[in-house]
């Protein structure tokens, strides 16, 4: 059945019309909410980062830093389908298949938690053998492993939290995951001064808030998508996977989380050789990289409106206004982030002192902000044609494309360029580098895809006109 054609369509106040009127005011008004969604996930790290590091000491911030990289490897994977998920939900949301949407959420809902449950087994179970291979330091080995087997115990929330919110941007809902996230961040806050200061309960603290705070957000969202009477309401009893939305899910979204494991492979890599270095850098390190997620959350806000705008537009069949989508994404998250990022490193040592009062830390934190915050704008070259390219249905492009000018490019500086000249600077060098590589390979493959879809489109134009 389709909804829109029979004229039944209900849109809530939380959804937004991507397929028709103007489209800049709308890009802005999902990308915002969704931008800070993305500060206040950041957040939660920083508490836990912020109080680790201030009560618990250096090594503390360490422990917690140094799986960050590692943790994004091992769910990667899984995320990635959430991807297929958003990108399933809006062409079918765009379109009015309401029967089609039903069998989609009910699938993503069950997946996220059969996913949740698998990865607790393999993140308990990897944590340590994985963070030995990472060289990381003896000192900090400990309290990274009890971090990280917290954490993975919550994974099946996590899990849920990202599939739900998947279904809810994908219709352009993107605010009420920002008030449930807030919600779950005061908690969080709240916890990790209680279990840490309070309960000197260290790491194990740290984490175990972590996990409440998100039990709480993934319990908000499926809270509003079982309570919606909107075409992609979930209903508990018909939870169940139908094979060919999987599979759909999973041929856009292995893909993505493959390539979203690249980025963490040459993290990985790039956090062993910080780990050579010693604890003082990795602190450093570890600061300066949340600071880089905070503009990390606007250039995904955008990329994230590139994959839905495009995807429910697409499905609804007016490709010219998928070209203005992308030109629009790009300009606002360019200009964004080259403001951002500047403004990030001329206040970096006052930034870098709310995680850490040692100079040291700071110091090197400083060092790595010049190479990755000021010349940041460069990776939305890379970024904004992967939500674009995702959102017209082509996945393993871009994921070639990220292995060879990502992952490939920054393992081959470090065993190159890196061991030539093995200084702090050559390390972080290769960020910028392989961003604008990967980024001209990108804006190939969608101009390139782009044609071939459009082409695809005025076919099937054509031969409805014919019927």
């Amino acid at each position: 059945m389709n909804w829109k054609k029979k004229g039944k369509e209900r849109k809530s106040s939380y959804e937004i019309d991507m397929t028709n009127g103007p489209l800049l005011g709308k890009i802005v008004k999902f990308a915002v909410p969704l931008a800070l969604s993305g500060v206040l996930q950041l957040l939660f790290n920083a508490a836990d980062m912020v109080v680790a590091g201030r009560f618990a000491g250096s090594q503390a911030l360490a422990a917690v830093g140094s799986t960050g990289a590692l943790n994004m490897l091992i769910v990667n994977l899984f995320i990635g389908l959430s991807v297929g998920v958003n990108v399933l939900v809006a062409r079918y949301y765009g379109s009015g298949q309401a029967g089609e949407l039903n069998d989609t959420v009910h699938t993503a809902i069950l997946t996220s938690l059969i996913s949740g449950l698998l990865l607790i087994f393999i993140g308990i179970g990897l944590s340590r053998p994985l963070l030995t291979l990472m060289d990381t330091p003896a000192d900090v080995i400990d309290e990274s492993v009890k971090y990280m087997r917290i954490v993975f115990a919550g994974m099946p929330v996590s899990m849920l939290y990202n599939f739900g919110g998947a279904i809810l941007r994908a219709v352009g809902d993107t605010r009420r995951p920002l008030y449930f996230l807030t919600i779950a961040g005061v908690v969080n806050v709240c916890l990790n001064v209680f279990f840490v200061v309070v309960l000197q309960m260290g790491v194990a603290g740290v984490a175990t808030a972590t996990v409440i705070s998100q039990t709480i957000s993934a319990a908000l969202v499926l809270w509003c998508l079982v309570k919606t009477d909107a075409a992609y309401r979930v209903d508990l009893k018909k939870l169940r996977i139908s094979k060919g939305k999987l599979l759909q899910m999973m041929k856009i979204g292995i893909p993505a989380g493959i390539q979203g494991a690249t980025f963490s492979v040459s993290n990985v890599v790039i956090q062993s050789t910080v780990n050579t270095f010693g604890s003082l850098a990795m602190a450093g390190s570890t600061a300066c990289g949340n600071i880089e997620g905070f503009l990390w959350t606007v250039v995904d806000a955008f990329t994230q409106a590139a994959q839905s705008f495009t995807s429910q537009n697409y499905g609804a069949k007016k490709p010219e206004r998928v070209g203005r989508v992308f030109f629009i994404c790009l300009f606002m998250a360019m200009a964004l982030s080259f403001v951002m990022g500047g403004t990030a490193y001329l206040n970096g040592s006052a930034l870098l002192s709310l995680y850490t009062s040692d100079s040291g830390v700071i110091e090197y934190g400083l060092r790595r902000m010049l190479l990755s915050c000021v010349p940041y704008f460069t990776i939305v070259l890379m970024n904004i044609p992967v939500g674009m390219l995702r959102g017209l249905g082509s996945s393993l492009v871009t994921m070639v494309m990220s292995i060879i000018g990502t992952c490939g490019l920054r393992i081959v500086w470090i065993y190159t360029a890196f061991a030539l000249n093995p200084t702090w600077e050559m390390l972080f060098l290769s960020y910028p580098i392989s961003w604008l590589v990967t980024g001209i390979f990108q804006l190939i493959a969608y101009f390139i895809i782009k044609k071939k879809a459009f082409a695809r489109l005025e076919t099937a134009k054509a031969l409805e006109s014919v019927k």
